[in-house]
């Protein structure tokens, strides 16, 4: 057995690319895509007619409105494909309005809805930033699941948890990069690896409070670096995988352990935490790699955004 088959029996894998021919060969359970992504994708001559095709058919129509139709094209090949769920981004550009937030959210899902695609199939992904949670606990509330990304911190992930929101995407491999670069020249590599590797130790912490108080919300580990830190995380309830890195699991035959157990989170011992507003900022700001990666993310995805909106204008 390879070692992505060997994680299936522990985990749902997940695609993480908005490339839907990658996506049917290795048949995972769900697809998350995001505004990089999906710039990406359509810069390849398979996808511009898909692009062509979108602005053509609602030209004249405000641009934001034209980019969800996008974005919701691209949801429904890739749901056309695989059995589960995709994750579909409101524009980064959003990420401190809470009210703009649930309306592009309620619309995405409207979108797809017309296209006969049912509520449960689709994630709308949010930025975790204080605004971006509240306005996923207002769209659960209407019966529209979430998925939290750009998530670095502990708060982040307790403030989503209070949220009821269905699903977080911690960042591993930015976690991991901002560790590396800090330490400069101090970093030893041997010793950051595997289960001590600074972005698996983030997300083992997250899922041992998640299991350990009966939070429901899923864990999707995300943004990988190696082959590493998926091992290092089998187990967890989902994890978001490049094409490169699944290709490189289904060709490794090496045995593959658990290393994330409900069972076994559930007996530590633990404290119950809590976020208000105020404890949550401040929580945020004393964590430097949190704010400074949360911060950097949305810049980076906002840039391909509007990247996305002159691909719009230009077509």
């Amino acid at each position: 057995m390879n070692q992505l088959d060997a994680l299936k029996q522990f985990t749902t894998v997940v695609a993480d690319t908005g490339d839907f021919k990658q996506i049917d060969v290795y048949r995972p359970q769900d697809a998350t895509t995001n505004p990089s992504l999906i710039l990406k994708a359509v810069q390849k001559p398979d996808y511009q007619s898909l692009l062509q095709e979108t602005v053509d058919q609602f030209r004249g129509r405000p641009l934001d409105e034209i980019m969800d139709r996008l974005l919701v094209r691209f949801g429904c090949e890739i749901l056309s494909i695989i059995p589960g769920r995709v994750s579909t981004e409101v524009d980064a550009r959003l990420s401190f309005d809470t009210n703009a937030t649930v309306a592009r959210g309620e619309r995405l899902i409207e979108l797809y809805q017309a296209q006969g695609i049912h509520i449960d199939r689709v994630l709308i992904k949010v930025a975790a930033t204080w605004e971006g949670i509240q306005a996923a606990r207002q769209l659960e509330q209407r019966g529209i699941h979430t998925n939290l990304t750009l998530l670095f911190s502990f708060c982040q992930a307790v403030a989503c948890g209070q949220a009821k929101v269905q699903l977080i995407s911690p960042f591993v491999g930015r976690i991991y990069d901002w560790y590396k670069k800090s330490a400069g020249a101090a970093w030893v590599e041997s010793d950051n690896t595997g289960a001590n590797d600074p972005g698996v130790k983030s997300v083992k912490q997250i899922y041992n409070h998640y299991k350990k108080f009966g939070i429901a919300t899923e864990v999707m580990g995300a943004s990988f670096r190696n082959v590493g830190q998926i091992t290092a995380l089998a187990g967890c309830d989902l994890l978001t995988i490049s094409p490169d890195l699944l290709s490189i699991l289904a060709a490794t035959k090496t045995p593959l352990n658990r290393a994330l157990d409900a069972t076994t989170a559930q007996a530590l011992d633990l404290s119950p935490v809590h976020y208000d507003e105020m404890s949550f900022r401040f929580a945020l700001n004393e964590d430097a790699m949190a704010t400074e990666k949360l911060a950097e993310g949305i810049r980076a995805f906002c840039v391909d955004a509007g990247k996305l909106d002159q691909l719009l204008l230009s077509a």
